[in-house]
């Protein structure tokens, strides 16, 4: 009996571990808000970057342990210039994530997720921490999906790998 209930997890495990290598369609035609307050589709921003290693951040200005990764992200960007940063913001409003780019300091393309964590972009991404970062590859496709603040090593590793 153990060896079947050992055996039926493992096969759990493996097949809730499979890589995503692309977006979904609700992620892909989900509406997200430009600097200039107009709605743009995470298509769109993807398709801005072709071509291009891109490191997508979900984040906030209100997230305590986004504002404490902050240096890490800086460093990061500074490492890897070549590299396209897209940072998606999950505040309230756009007043408040102006602001907190503003103070922050926060470069790269930025855009606010209008409905937050738990809206429709969110749930297609399986968003439920943030910092979170993506990395996404020169051909397009997802190389790293779910990495937290303390994923640092497995973010550098997807870059170097995507050069």
């Amino acid at each position: 009996m153990k060896k079947i209930l050992a055996t039926l997890a493992l096969g759990l495990g493996l097949t809730s571990c499979q890589a995503q290598t692309e977006f979904s369609k609700e992620s892909l035609t989900a509406k997200l808000i430009n600097s200039e307050n107009q709605g743009i589709t995470f298509e769109e921003i993807l398709k801005q970057n072709q071509g291009k290693t891109v490191v997508i951040e979900v984040w906030a200005s209100w997230c305590g342990d986004c504002v404490k990764n902050m240096p890490q992200v800086k460093d990061l960007k500074a490492k890897y210039p070549e590299v396209a940063y897209v940072n998606l913001s999950c505040d309230k409003s756009f007043d408040a994530w102006k602001s907190g780019i503003e103070k922050h300091e926060v470069t790269g393309e930025n855009y606010l997720i209008p409905d937050g964590m738990k809206g429709e972009f969110g749930s297609s991404i399986k968003l439920d921490w943030i910092p979170r970062f993506i990395v996404i590859n020169k051909e397009g496709k997802i190389v790293l999906f779910r990495a937290i603040e303390k994923d640092f090593d497995k973010i550098i590793e997807s870059i170097e790998a995507s050069k």
